[in-house]
């Protein structure tokens, strides 16, 4: 195992014949019988710090020795060196000398009559870990642990093992066990990382490798084991106690094999103790990230042993689904934060493709090679290796779609995938992390357990996200002072419903933009002024930004306020009760715990202001996400291009906390017409799917139709597809004609009474108008552009009421 120098051994004599050929286990003549592998006597637990002082008189000694072969198997396998008792006189209690090797390492000595002065006896390990040869001299010193201050315990190691000879076994050593035994063996030693050591086990000779150290201080009692952190320079020196926590790796070149333990984690720990959330930079996403480290990580930190017996696998795959900018692709590169040592591997969807053939599956292939290799020689004590994959949906999409441009690269990529994430030879040590805006284009087989099988949505976040994230975006203007102490931050979060992550990072830098502008010289865009020291983003400021940065998932104000262009007018204690059930069903939908999802149906004749109540209704809502679906604006689309859009906006809606959907002049959005009858069908079934798909947990959507033909619905059986339906009237009578021509101060009084004495026939005993309000209202603003104003009013009504006569 161990290249040593052919030089002569004054204490060597055959070995004990028991597979372990080593000259330097052979006893000393004359020693007293230690037994093969036996430990020295140890000091009590804790000792004193008295015990490592140095002796009155050799503080600053040095000695030059030489190295010689341990006397017997006492030294070898306890880590020990002997020196002669000439010139280092034995502790009286027995106890063993700290010595400090070429200013470096340090060992154990115990000293032995008989040995000659001048030497120090040192195994194979020994002389390994310290690089020196028989030929060499090397310094000695008396060695104080407590020099370097009070942490100078170990409470916990890492450490590889291996066989040392010949002499192996092919039964798992036991975890527990071995720290056991390298605690009884070695208690009261110092341990540093690069250090070897020789353990006789069950009569199998071990080689030991520490790895890592962290050191704690034993002053308060027993030590916390998060008290310090790891580390691997060779000066991290630390002394071995029954309280220190041994964790043990495989050295997979020897073969041996490890049952995992019940009581101690995994060696390659993964998970930082210290890490929190607030110093990844994400805000809002502390449910979602708690979600994600119990299903992918939790596993990974529990004694190896534990998760064996409740024969489990650990989680492979992670899914990030969500609107753009929320926060996926920040997760996924923050996450490397919380781990301990290796980097994630980050790619590209679309880098994986290439134009040559097979080298789209070879990338796949490369991605995971390096946690096949390690897999292979660590098993279960492999360390993790994570993968994260952007916009997945590049080359994951569903198989036999014609993705890859018909040359079937797609569905070669995502078979090469699978294979590797749930194949014939499985990995357990790989977390591949896939984020995409579509989830619904991924190929199902990806989905499944055993491969991407948490399906974490990063969704809007709420106010209180919102409000960290706006912290978070903040924070140097407010350490810098350079943020005016009337920006508001909890306003702003109430004031930025729907706002992803990234359009809240827009909102500051355009709220900074503001604040540069007002330091720029008049006539110039190229200087400053010269109080720009004075620079302070303010409230101003932010508010400017509200009105520039608009949220995707947001509120189609504009499209909604130009069906309201007149105001809603109340001319009727009809439209009074339409506004007051609108309120209703808006809190009936905003309850977290009432009807998640609800429809009304607003119908009445044309023009008699439908969709300004709908639109009226939607904006007092004050829900964060709020879109109309109009026929106007999907004028020459084609059947599925309706279809998709209507998709889009349903989807979209889903995904805000609350939501409102205004269908706005349905029986020409379905595309139906008298003549015929003619009507989309596939449209008409798409409306009624939405009108009755649930949403998400915890997300509510309320939907307000418009429809002239009521009957139509009925008989398209779309009517009963919604929850409610309200009628809106039409001006019936002169009194509410009156109303609307006084609100609208067109007229005087006197114009009023002249208008309505033209208007119908009153000797007729016919007092009903029957004219929408939307006509009345276009009436008086074309009648403001005549100078017959009262005349050109009479007649636009007239007009108006006989042709709704005609069609009754």
């Amino acid at each position: 195992m161990f290249n040593r120098p052919s030089v002569p051994n004054p204490f060597a004599r055959p070995s004990r014949g028991d597979g372990y050929s080593d000259p330097n286990q052979a006893p000393r003549p004359g020693a007293s019988p230690a037994g093969y592998g036996a430990s020295p006597q140890r000091p009590p637990h804790m000792p004193p710090r008295d015990q490592y002082r140095e002796k009155p008189g050799s503080s600053g000694q040095a000695w030059t020795l030489r190295p010689a072969k341990s006397p017997d198997n006492t030294y070898t396998f306890g880590n020990l060196v002997a020196v002669s008792t000439q010139e280092f006189p034995p502790h009286r209690d027995g106890s063993d000398l700290l010595l400090l090797i070429n200013d470096l390492y340090v060992f154990s000595a115990r000293p032995l009559d008989g040995f000659p002065p001048g030497h120090i006896s040192m195994s194979d390990p020994q002389r390994t870990w310290a690089g020196v040869a028989f030929t060499d001299a090397v310094k000695v010193q008396i060695y104080d642990p407590f020099s370097g201050g009070g942490q100078a315990y170990v409470g916990s190691t890492d450490i590889e093992v291996g066989f040392a000879g010949k002499k192996r076994v092919e039964t798992p050593y036991d975890q527990d066990e071995l720290g056991n035994a390298v605690i009884r063996n070695f208690q009261n030693q110092i341990f540093s990382p690069g250090q070897k050591i020789l353990m006789d086990h069950r009569s199998i000779p071990l080689l030991l490798t520490v790895k890592t150290v962290q050191r704690v201080d034993l002053s308060s009692g027993k030590p916390d084991p998060n008290g310090g952190h790891v580390e691997t320079d060779p000066t991290a020196r630390g002394i071995l106690t029954s309280h220190s926590q041994v964790t043990f790796f495989k050295d997979a070149r020897t073969g041996i094999n490890l049952k995992p333990s019940n009581r101690r984690p995994a060696a390659n720990s993964i998970i930082q103790p210290d890490f929190k959330f607030e110093n990844m930079g994400i805000g809002g996403l502390d449910s979602e990230f708690s979600t994600i480290f119990r299903r992918a990580f939790a596993s990974r930190i529990f004694p190896p042993g534990l998760v064996e017996k409740l024969g489990l696998q650990h989680v492979k795959g992670i899914l990030l689904y969500g609107p753009p900018g929320t926060g996926k692709t920040l997760i996924a590169r923050q996450i490397g934060k919380m781990l301990n040592a290796r980097e994630p591997k980050v790619i590209n969807g679309p880098e994986v493709l290439n134009k040559y053939v097979g080298q789209s599956e070879e990338n796949i292939r490369k991605l995971f090679a390096d946690a096949e290799k390690e897999y292979k020689e660590k098993g279960e004590e492999s360390g993790l290796h994570i993968i994260i994959f952007d916009e997945l949906d590049a080359v994951c999409k569903q198989r036999g779609s014609g993705a890859g441009g018909g040359t079937g690269v797609g569905d070669s990529v995502v078979n090469q995938l699978l294979s590797k994430l749930d194949g014939v030879d499985q990995l357990n040590n790989i977390l591949l992390i896939g984020m995409t805006n579509r989830k619904d284009m991924i190929d199902e087989a990806l989905l499944r357990p055993g491969r991407l099988e948490v399906h974490m949505e990063i969704s809007l976040p709420d106010e209180s996200g919102r409000a960290q994230i706006l912290k978070i975006h903040t924070q140097k203007m407010r350490d810098n002072d350079v943020m005016d102490d009337d920006v508001d931050l909890p306003e702003l979060s109430l004031m930025t419903k729907n706002f992803s992550g990234a359009e809240i990072a827009g909102l500051v830098k355009s709220a900074s933009s503001f604040a540069f502008s007002r330091h720029i010289k008049v006539g110039t865009m190229a200087s400053i002024s010269d109080d720009v020291v004075n620079m302070k983003v303010n409230r101003a400021d932010f508010h400017h930004a509200l009105e520039e940065v608009k949220p995707a998932f947001g509120v189609s104000e504009e499209e909604l306020s130009s069906r309201i262009q007149y105001g809603i007018i109340h001319f009727s204690p009809t439209i009074n009760e339409i506004m007051k059930e609108g309120e209703l069903f808006v809190k009936q939908v905003g309850n977290a715990e009432s009807t998640p999802l609800f429809s009304v149906l607003l119908h009445g004749p044309t023009a008699s202001g439908k969709t300004a109540l709908a639109a009226r209704i939607a904006i007092d809502s004050g829900f964060p996400f709020i879109k109309l679906i109009s026929p106007e604006d999907m004028v020459g689309f084609s059947e599925m291009a309706k279809v998709q859009h209507i998709s889009k906006i349903f989807d979209d809606a889903y995904k805000s906390q609350t939501s409102v959907v205004v269908v706005d002049n349905i029986e020409r959005l379905i595309e139906w017409v008298p003549i015929g009858p003619r009507f989309s069908n596939t449209i008409l079934q798409t409306l009624m799917v939405f009108l009755r798909k649930q949403p998400a947990k915890g997300r509510r959507l309320l939907v307000l139709a418009t429809t002239t033909e009521r009957a139509v619905l009925k008989q398209l059986d779309l009517y009963n597809s919604f929850n409610a339906d309200i009628r809106v009237p039409t001006v019936m009578t002169y009194e509410e004609l009156k109303y609307i021509m006084k609100k609208s101060e067109a007229f005087d009084d006197q114009e009023v009474e002249q208008a309505l004495e033209g208007i119908g026939s009153i000797s007729d005993d016919n007092t009903t108008i029957g004219v929408g309000v939307q006509k009345v209202l276009l009436g008086i603003e074309t009648a403001k552009q005549d100078v017959d104003k009262v005349g050109r009013f009479v007649r636009v009504i007239n007009r108006a009421m006989e042709e709704e006569r005609s069609f009754a």
